[in-house]
């Protein structure tokens, strides 16, 4: 039915692990951050008030948010052991920028990391019904978009450990006049891709207050869980009320590792803050990832929830490409204004 040759020139182009999925070092004394998170949860119960801007949320006691609020001391942080190898990160110096929120630290360090994507087929007739203009979805080829749905482990971070679901459309360039498939290659040329997110759930309160009033992101809190072993991920979010939304069982692909920063990637989501387009950029360092091309043995069971009747509208059903990321190391930065993208007429 389709070019499958084209598909998956298009595919490789654009399954980028979108959004802060992207993959990374697998660090030493063969901590995962599954088992990071696990442990860090266990030692820090308590919790303490801390201010962004001027809302007050509890946090961690004693954790990364409490002792550094978001300017972290790197050699400190470099004598943790669940950190893992942060080299990358004395190369991204932290300014403090103005925002809507007051002035922030910015870019927010994830130390480590790890996700699993699911990249499908969606008609582009549906994903345009939910992208506000001018923004388009870019088409691999006529007819057809892609749509990432993306379970986040963030175990290491400046903001302390949480889980985070993602719902993107992968968009075209803003402006972006040339063919569809020139769009690709630029890409992966450049390392550099855009997208639209739809929905972001999170699983702590500080990564909410974050993301809806330093961003205006589509963040709301309920529960999410994702194991990553040798063999399988299982990853699950839930409504409010703690009843099913959408649970995903996959087999995992082979493991690939890379030198340090020899993978750099950039992604640029663009979304609205208080009626003017903005542009966030997150940096990542690719070092253990895995990856299959029509994936067996996918298992998506949407419940009802939320996110179930958002893939739906999407028609989102077809899943082209599993991607499954062991350790990542992510750099994300506040919303910056792109005027261009304002006066675009479509």
């Amino acid at each position: 039915m389709f070019n499958l040759t084209h598909l998956n020139r298009s595919i490789t182009a654009i399954s980028i692990s979108l959004f802060l999925g992207i993959s990374t070092q697998a660090a030493e004394n063969n901590l995962t951050p599954s088992t990071v998170a696990q442990t860090m949860s266990n030692n820090t119960q308590s919790t303490t008030v801390v201010e962004f801007g001027p809302y007050k949320v509890n946090v961690p006691k004693g954790g990364y948010y409490d002792r550094f609020r978001m300017n972290p001391n790197l050699d400190e942080v470099a004598k943790d052991p669940a950190a893992g190898n942060i080299d990358y990160f004395r190369t991204i110096p932290k300014k403090l920028v103005e925002t809507r929120v007051g002035k922030v630290w910015s870019p927010n360090f994830y130390y480590r990391t790890s996700n699993v994507q699911l990249l499908m087929l969606a008609p582009v007739s549906k994903l345009k019904a939910k992208l506000p203009s001018p923004l388009e979805p870019l088409q691999p080829f006529p007819g057809y978009g892609l749509v990432s749905l993306t379970f986040f482990s963030y175990a290491v971070g400046d903001v302390d450990p949480y889980d985070e679901v993602s719902v993107a459309v992968v968009v075209r360039q803003p402006d972006a006049h040339y063919f569809h498939s020139t769009e690709l290659l630029s890409s992966m040329r450049t390392h550099n891709y855009y997208g639209y997110v739809l929905a972001l759930p999170v699983d702590t309160e500080i990564a909410r207050v974050r993301g809806v009033y330093g961003y205006q992101l589509p963040k709301w809190l309920t529960p999410i869980d994702m194991k990553i072993d040798h063999q399988q991920v299982q990853a699950h979010i839930y409504n409010t009320d703690g009843k099913p939304d959408l649970s995903l069982t996959a087999p995992i692909p082979t493991i690939k590792n890379v030198k340090p920063q020899s993978r750099i990637e950039t992604k640029t989501m663009f979304n609205q803050v208080d009626g003017q387009w903005h542009q966030t950029s997150v940096q990542s360092n690719t070092l253990a990832f895995g990856q299959k091309l029509f994936p067996k043995n996918v298992e998506l069971v949407r419940s009802g929830g939320p996110l179930s009747k958002l893939i739906d509208e999407l028609g989102a059903n077809k899943v082209l490409r599993l991607d499954v990321v062991k350790d990542a190391q992510l750099a994300l930065n506040m919303p910056i204004p792109m005027p261009s993208l304002d006066k675009i007429k479509r």
